[in-house]
């Protein structure tokens, strides 16, 4: 069906809301089972998995992926491990669907509950790293939604496989395998062909670079839980821990350059910059990391539009600033709400740091490679959504979800 593309993805959006409607309503235990099952046959198919993934990794370098990119797709067993885990993660949690979330009486005899229900049918369109399609299939399934996969054309086989084992766990558990369906093409026209699926799809979730996040917003008729870029700043205050600061900066920078919650910027007080600054920006460029910097003597000088960037890369602007103050300026005109982090012993900073940002994820003294679901215990996030309406930060199994109210009465008639 590849060579009729609307007809393919209007087939698919059919068999998903059928799935939806028949998750709505599975039981937990069910949904956990599947889960576990699939975690099963991903470990099982490692070996397979990395074959695959090798595959992949060959398309990327023919392709031109930068080193940053090539690591957010490549598997080894560790990954595959932790993608095992982070699905067991998910199988073991409160399933949300019909979870109370407040309940009260009405002078009338009414009781109302506003209870978790399911969003529907998702459309999760991603790119380089194959561990999204088990994290958005596990954390869809679990707040019993289906999902439609559109990964990227680089993760092509490795996601094929790992989506195999997603639906095996759904056929062991007796769900329907269209739960969880993965666009078998990598021609973008099924890409256009989601973003118009009104009747079918209720939320599409973008997880990638700038340019598929904004052709994603730009056109879509759907609703979009979206990040638009993760240009996480770091502000050292001139009541920084400077052993601290120095293990923070350097954590948030290069554990892994490639990611959302990687650090972009620097700020640093001014009355630290000659001392506690210097070293911090001597050690970046020591591990190898090109520092752009204004007011410090960095790798090469910073220019007006390596602020706001997105590097993904062994790169860093670095800047600096009066205060607090200049530190929150900075970031409210160059920053995209995802991750900011101040580092300094002073709580009075930290709080005005808190109170006057308005970002989805702020920090204090911690590295922002926090910002990730796994890490706030949600066991896996589908995204990182930066908006402010419905979800906001890591999109885990809850934030999947819509509520609906539940009124009972006795024979209760209004006046």
């Amino acid at each position: 069906m590849t060579d009729n593309i609307p007809e393919m993805m209007k087939e698919i959006g059919k068999r998903a809301r059928a799935a939806a409607r028949e998750l709505g309503f599975a039981p937990g235990p069910q949904k956990e089972a599947a889960l576990i099952a699939a975690a099963d046959a991903v470990w099982a198919r490692r070996d397979e998995i990395m074959a695959a993934n090798a595959r992949d990794m060959e398309f990327g370098r023919e392709k031109g992926l930068s080193a940053a990119m090539l690591d957010r797709l490549m598997l080894d067993e560790t990954r595959i491990s932790a993608i095992v885990e982070s699905l067991r993660t998910v199988a073991a949690q409160h399933d949300p669907v019909g979870e109370t979330l407040t309940e009260w009486d009405m002078e009338s005899g009414l009781h109302i509950k506003r209870v978790r229900t399911p969003l529907g049918v998702i459309g999760v369109i991603y790119e380089s790293r194959p561990n999204v399609t088990a994290d958005a299939g596990a954390l869809c399934l679990k707040a019993g939604n289906a999902v439609i996969l559109r990964g990227g054309s680089e993760s092509f086989h490795s996601s094929g496989l790992i989506h195999e084992c997603l639906q095996d766990g759904l056929k062991s558990a007796g769900l329907p395998t269209d739960a969880i369906q993965r666009i078998p093409t990598r021609d973008r026209a099924a890409v256009a062909e989601m973003l118009r699926a009104t009747d079918y799809i209720d939320v599409i979730v973008p997880r990638g670079g700038k340019g598929l996040v904004g052709l994603v917003q730009r056109e879509a008729r759907v609703p979009v839980f979206a990040h638009l870029e993760g240009i996480c700043h770091i502000f050292v205050d001139a009541g920084a821990d400077p052993e601290k600061a120095l293990k923070v900066v350097l954590n948030a920078k290069t554990r892994r350059t490639g990611i959302c919650g990687s650090a972009e910027c620097l700020l640093v007080h001014k009355d630290i910059a000659a001392t506690i600054g210097q070293k911090i920006v001597d050690a970046l460029k020591d591990t190898g990391v090109e520092v752009r910097a204004e007011g410090l003597n960095g790798t090469i000088a910073a220019t007006g539009d390596d602020f706001g960037k997105e590097f993904l890369d062994m790169i860093i602007a670095a800047k600096v600033v009066d205060d607090i103050d200049g530190a929150i300026a900075h970031i409210q005109e160059y920053g995209s709400n995802h991750t900011d982090c101040v580092i300094t012993e002073n709580q009075e900073v930290a709080d005005r740091f808190f109170a006057r940002l308005d970002s989805a994820i702020l920090m204090h003294n911690a590295s922002t490679q926090f910002a990730d679901g796994g890490e706030f215990g949600m066991g896996a996030e589908i995204g990182i959504a930066t908006g402010k309406m419905h979800a906001r930060g890591p999109v885990g199994a809850e934030q999947l979800t819509s509520f609906k109210y539940i009124v009972v009465g006795d024979g209760t008639v209004r006046s």
